[in-house]
């Protein structure tokens, strides 16, 4: 990715960005390898009959990117900004990244090798692109939404880079990107944001971004590069008005019944009383069907109200908010949530004190949470110079169960992207079992589904490698008007299988609820 430097650290091309004139002739190409180094190839030769850029200024490759980000004013609620089109998200009390139009998609293979395939497209998409960012922070200038497939024997791992996103850090600095694969620098408004002319329009103008002419009466909508934009929510109504809602749902079993389900669990735990594995993670499904399609910023705004200490999260219609955080990455530095080992709140201060101190003090949750633990650490400790890791876990409260979590943060030794790193973690323990490669045999034994993304690496990841990836949970898979909800239990030795039903149960509350309204 070529940025452009100025006075500030950019340099900006006039007849792409606005009035700015050339302040720097130098221009920086860098892009991701799937090892998570930089790569820093030459400036590439005009093809015949393509014309030489002008001197100071970069030359876009063929089908390359325009990528521009801007500081904003505060925006408001991030989920409310989505306008009426496939939803991207990644928000956690407030701050995060949503997006929506796409520039470019990858649909990946089946494979051990999905995340190193995604990352090689990443890096040739992003090496060509041309970025202008005058805020500099991860999770700015070009970025990706991903969500991987749990099972490496199962296609449908994706990619996207959206036309426009929205962003917030936890210092309250905003930003807005906008990205085009025009040579041009202009977005047409069906890529843009088709649904809504006046969405477009005034994104445009906050941004500077130059729409085709034919795309609506205000083409000369435009703003000087170097103002901050103030968005306006109460401007773009049919942007952020709130979906009706789904109507009356009907719910219909998935892959097993909750008593087939019982019975997997039950020959689970005979697998590993007879020393086959020490722990799988079972996850069964339930589906929904509403009076019409369901729209995911109805579902995403419900539940970043009610779980805000969860990661709300939408990419190629899997809507959730998962409350544990694969890995985060920014620069050398790396973080990890893990979780392991649940019990309900209760309906009582007395009542939620005697749960959690019950799940302190359950050697069965212990057990389970420490091999989520183990195998994080497994993982992490070759590519750390430094790892921090609590020897005993700590009690987290969610709006709906208590988890037991350890939090991790460790020091890389060498640059490595999110992405890399979301590959080597998957899969954990707290998702798969212990060890991995028979758990997930005996999971397709016993499931009788195929999970998808479900449980797989979600987030996103920037040109720089940052980024941030979640586990897939208390999510839902959304088609049209139907839903397919996800929930999933860890079972070991001393596991009981009416217990885990009910787990499960109480796990697939938040989007039963979001559904329902």
């Amino acid at each position: 990715m070529r940025s452009k430097p100025s006075g500030n650290g950019l340099h900006i091309r006039r007849d792409e960005w606005g009035e700015d004139p050339v302040a720097d002739p130098a221009v920086k190409s860098f892009g991701v390898r799937p090892d998570g180094n930089d790569a820093t190839p030459g400036e590439p030769s005009p093809e015949p009959g393509q014309a030489a850029p002008e001197p100071g200024q970069a030359a876009p490759e063929p089908g390359g990117l325009m990528v521009r980000t801007v500081p904003i004013d505060d925006p408001g609620d991030l989920l409310a900004r989505i306008p009426p089109a496939p939803a991207l998200a990644w928000v956690r009390q407030g701050c995060g990244l949503v997006g929506w139009g796409e520039v470019a998609r990858v649909t990946l293979p089946a494979g051990e090798d999905r995340f190193t395939a995604g990352e090689k497209w990443l890096r040739d998409l992003f090496e060509g692109a041309v970025a202008e960012d005058r805020v500099q922070l991860p999770g700015t200038g070009p970025v990706a939404f991903g969500s991987f497939t749990f099972d490496p024997a199962s296609d449908g791992s994706v990619l996207i880079v959206p036309r426009a996103i929205l962003g917030r850090d936890q210092s309250g600095q905003a930003w807005f990107t906008t990205i085009s694969d025009s040579p041009t620098g202009a977005a047409p408004a069906d890529d843009l944001a088709a649904v809504d002319l006046a969405a477009a329009v005034d994104l445009a103008a906050a941004t500077g971004t130059r729409l085709r002419p034919d795309a609506t009466a205000r083409p000369d909508a435009t703003a000087r590069p170097d103002a901050t934009a103030r968005p306006d929510a109460t401007a773009r109504p049919d942007a952020t008005a709130r979906p009706d809602g789904t109507g009356r749902l009907r719910w219909h079993d998935g892959s097993l019944t909750a008593p087939e389900w019982a019975q997997a669990v039950a020959d689970a735990v005979g697998r590993i009383a007879a020393g086959a594995l020490r722990k799988v993670v079972l996850a069964r499904d339930v589906l929904a069907t509403a009076a019409g399609p369901i729209d995911a910023r109805m579902l995403l705004r419900r539940l970043a109200a009610r779980y805000p200490d969860c990661f709300t999260f939408a990419c190629a219609n899997l809507v959730g908010a998962t409350p544990e955080l694969l890995v985060r990455r920014q620069g050398s530095e790396v973080t990890a949530l893990i979780l392991g080992g649940t019990a309900p709140r209760g309906a009582s201060d007395a009542e939620d004190a005697e749960l959690a101190a019950g799940l302190l003090a359950s050697a069965k949750n212990t057990e389970e949470h420490g091999y989520a633990v183990a195998s994080v650490r497994d993982a992490l400790a070759p590519l750390c110079t430094e790892l921090d890791i609590p020897s005993q876990p700590s009690l987290l409260k969610f709006a709906n169960v208590h988890h037991l979590g350890t939090g991790v943060r460790g020091t890389l030794g060498s640059d490595r992207s999110v992405l890399f790193l979301a590959g080597e973690l998957h899969p954990p323990a707290a998702v798969c079992g212990t060890p991995a490669e028979t758990a997930l045999e005996l999971i397709r034994e016993l499931e009788h589904m195929e999970r998808g993304r479900y449980a797989g690496p979600v987030g996103w990841v920037d040109a720089q490698g940052n980024g941030e990836f979640g586990i897939a949970l208390r999510c839902a898979e959304l088609a049209g008007e139907r839903a397919r909800l996800f929930a999933g239990c860890g079972i070991v030795a001393g596991s009981d299988p009416a217990a885990e039903v009910a787990e499960t149960e109480v796990k697939f509350l938040p989007m039963r609820q979001a559904l329902e309204g």
